[in-house]
């Protein structure tokens, strides 16, 4: 593994007073080859060994080790309770299903949400001590992730009024092209993310339907974090290169 500067957030958000919430970017980490940078996916193909130290160096700029789910397009959302973080060398729930979106109450410990065209979603509720990660591609958007996260956060404490939400860098609407019959059959559930690429095809903008599916959900206070993956050479895209890592949100209450 090389050596390198210790990691830090690309881009920051504010989630509310004593939230820390960003996005990291490559830069920082020790992975090498198609992988190179800050690379935190431990499902990717890359060296472990460098993704575990690549956490570490996450951990350090977050101020606690970040716990991830392993993410598999669904709607499950986990609460996360006191005890030990998950190790660097292994994702929540690695044996017995997924879960693409995680909650806590209290401070201490930090949630995080792995990405390279999804959008990854940080919340707090920064009164009630109450935050998640959400991982919202196109099929877990679909089928509802964001209201059931909303809803693991109102059942932990936290009202989805006060909710503060930001929605990261993703695959734009600009370069993210689908099929017509793919665009038509995911605006019949979110109309909002219809949307047309630079050159005319057809896509889906999937930040306008996570706000959509906010709102339905009580969440109106959602900050734009960010802009497309596959244009942005400073995060890690699959549909720009296949072979890649993951970038991540991360966000934690810190008192």
């Amino acid at each position: 593994m090389r050596s390198g500067a210790v990691a830090g957030f690309l881009l920051t958000v504010d989630l509310g007073p004593g939230v820390t919430a960003g996005y990291t970017g490559r830069v920082g980490g020790v992975s090498t080859g198609a992988y190179e940078g800050l690379d935190l996916g431990l499902h990717v193909g890359d060296d472990p060994g460098a993704v575990a130290e690549n956490r570490r160096r996450l951990a350090a700029t977050v101020g606690a080790p970040v716990t991830f789910g392993r993410q598999v397009h669904g709607v499950r959302a986990e609460l996360v309770t006191s005890g030990p973080a998950a190790p660097f060398d292994r994702d929540l729930r690695q044996d017995d299903g997924g879960c693409d979106a995680l909650v806590t109450a209290g401070p201490g410990r930090a949630l995080g949400v792995l990405v390279a065209d999804c959008v990854p979603v940080l919340l707090a509720d920064a009164t009630a001590g109450v935050v998640a990660t959400a991982h919202a591609g196109r099929p877990g958007l679909l089928a509802g992730v964001l209201a059931g996260v909303v809803a693991a956060m109102t059942a932990a404490g936290a009202r989805p009024e006060r909710v503060r939400a930001a929605l990261g860098p993703r695959a734009g609407a600009c370069c993210y092209e689908v099929p017509a019959a793919m665009q038509d059959a995911a605006c019949a559930v979110l109309p909002q993310a219809r949307a047309t690429t630079t050159w005319g095809a057809p896509s889906l903008d999937l930040r306008a339907g996570c706000r959509a599916a906010l709102a339905a959900a009580g969440v109106t206070d959602v900050v734009l974090v960010g802009g497309c993956t596959i244009e942005d050479e400073r995060l890690y895209s699959y549909r720009r290169a296949r072979v890649t890592g993951r970038f991540a949100g991360a966000v934690m209450m810190t008192g």
